[in-house]
């Protein structure tokens, strides 16, 4: 009795340990796990300093995402969370987008930021949203932000997957070379709006 309880002990204590972290080694291979793990660990592996400088908003949406992902900070590499900054210039917009690997979760930090996503079910909820208040964007559904206000925004998004995934609606429509006409059929849109967008996005066909 006492033999195979030691052994059960011996595992549990080891697997504990094994199981602490794995550092991202950004050099070695990534697979739908993860990046494998890092051989030596240091305090500065679980420490990151790229969320502090305002994001470059001077693009087409007005608005800059900083990722602290595991590409940019490998000790949550593993860990099932990330974060992100996000900085709105006035008339800034995040556009209708998803995130397939993770559910989100948004503190504003300043200004005010119209946000929202839609269900399913196709129901939509959306609300403005102030400095100090917080809201969950589920896994997998439609979302969006805007700068609702008149200075500049600030927000940290949360992440329950160190690669949360991203595709933009918009993007996906009309930043490619599907053609004019399958979108045409496909979403009830003219072929001169479809043709427009795909100029601003920079697609083709």
């Amino acid at each position: 009795m006492f033999i195979p309880i030691f052994f059960i002990l011996s595992f549990l204590f080891s697997s504990t340990n094994a199981a602490d972290f794995c550092v991202g080694d950004l050099n070695g291979p990534v697979g739908p796990a993860g990046y494998s793990c890092k051989k030596t660990v240091t305090v500065n592996d679980f420490v990151y300093s790229g969320l502090a400088a305002t994001g470059n908003t001077s693009n087409l949406i007005k608005a800059a995402v900083t990722p602290a992902f595991s590409a940019q900070f490998p000790g949550v590499n593993g860990l099932g969370i990330s974060i992100a900054r996000l900085d709105l210039a006035v008339g800034g917009v995040i556009p209708m987008h998803t995130h397939p690997g993770a559910s989100e979760v948004l503190v504003v930090i300043q200004g005010t930021i119209c946000a929202g996503f839609i269900s399913s079910a196709n129901k939509v909820y959306f609300k403005s949203l102030n400095k100090g208040d917080i809201m969950v964007f589920p896994q997998g559904l439609l979302h969006f932000q805007i700068n609702a206000g008149k200075t500049q925004s600030l927000a940290f998004v949360s992440f329950s997957s160190p690669e949360p995934g991203l595709q933009i609606l918009d993007f996906a429509l009309f930043a490619n070379d599907l053609p004019t006409d399958i979108i045409e059929e496909t979403t009830f849109l003219d072929a001169a709006q479809i043709k427009k967008l795909k100029g601003v996005l920079g697609g083709t066909g």
